[in-house]
């Protein structure tokens, strides 16, 4: 059997008697058109190693695969196994790599077998932030990322300094990657449609990416920092260092979290790392 012949995806989800799980945060992506679309978007060669996370019933992997790539989809739900390994028969030897497991506690590194490899995936509502945050700040480093969301979940990742959807997610994806989104996609694509709208993000690393030490001192303080959005950077940065710390980074301590852009999270993190250095020294001499 080959891609071609494969049945159409409703038909197999029907054949099967499978329905989209709520608690998985499913929605099927079944139109070939969107999903060859989101392939193109991902610039992909032939070989290329590629994690897809949530393939479901394989609708976007088939698309990967007609790429040339050679894709290992992570699926926590047991009940696609034998659609996807149907799929995994119809390609060449190594082409799919099926991997039934919870993909926030998968080793990405291990199953690329050292390739930075790519991420193109849409992601499960439910763990799509959670798995961004850790492929942005994580040991491995994926070469590119072409993650679809909730529409506004995309606009957080993209969204600029002092606008209402700027806050921790933006600071950090900005901080790792070049984020843009590529592709809108209404909710009547899916099945079932769910009650919001979908977009696809295009995240490529950046070349001068932060330390692991960097990037570490980045989430602490952009937790405090807009997990108190409303209050003056004086007040939330308290716990960290207060004003000391912000003189250090040349910042305002009356400013607020949304209006200090990346960079200036940058030097509140490179401040604070040189804090903890010089309190460190102290205690040893």
């Amino acid at each position: 059997m080959s891609l071609e012949a494969l049945p159409p995806l409703r038909d197999a989800l029907a054949a099967h008697g499978l329905m989209a799980k709520k608690a998985f945060g499913q929605h099927f992506l079944l139109d070939l058109n969107i999903t060859r679309k989101i392939a193109r978007l991902a610039e992909l060669k032939p070989g290329d190693r590629v994690i897809e996370v949530g393939p479901g019933p394989g609708g976007l992997t088939r698309a990967l695969l007609e790429t040339g790539a050679r894709v290992t989809a992570i699926e926590k739900d047991q009940r696609f196994r034998p659609l996807l390994e149907d799929l995994a028969a119809a390609t060449a030897a190594g082409a799919l790599t099926l991997v039934f497991a919870d993909a926030l506690a998968a080793d990405e590194a291990e199953l690329m077998e050292g390739d930075p490899g790519h991420v193109v995936s849409n992601l499960p509502y439910n763990v799509g932030t959670a798995l961004l945050i850790k492929w942005l700040t994580g040991p491995w480093r994926p070469s590119s990322m072409t993650l679809m969301f909730q529409k506004e979940v995309a606009q957080r990742i993209s969204a600029a300094v002092d606008g209402d959807a700027y806050g921790r997610l933006a600071v950090i994806a900005q901080a790792t990657c070049a984020a843009q989104t590529v592709m809108d996609v209404p909710a009547r694509a899916f099945t079932p449609p769910p009650k919001v709208e979908s977009a696809v993000v295009r995240l490529t690393p950046l070349a001068d990416r932060p330390s692991p030490e960097r990037l570490d001192a980045l989430q602490k303080l952009t937790a405090a920092a807009f997990g108190q959005r409303r209050k003056m950077l004086r007040a939330s940065l308290k716990s960290l260092g207060g004003e000391a710390l912000i003189g250090a980074a040349g910042l305002d301590p009356q400013a607020r979290a949304e209006t200090v852009d990346v960079a200036g999270f940058l030097r509140l993190a490179d401040a604070w790392l040189a804090a903890r250095a010089r309190q460190a020294a102290g205690a040893v001499a």
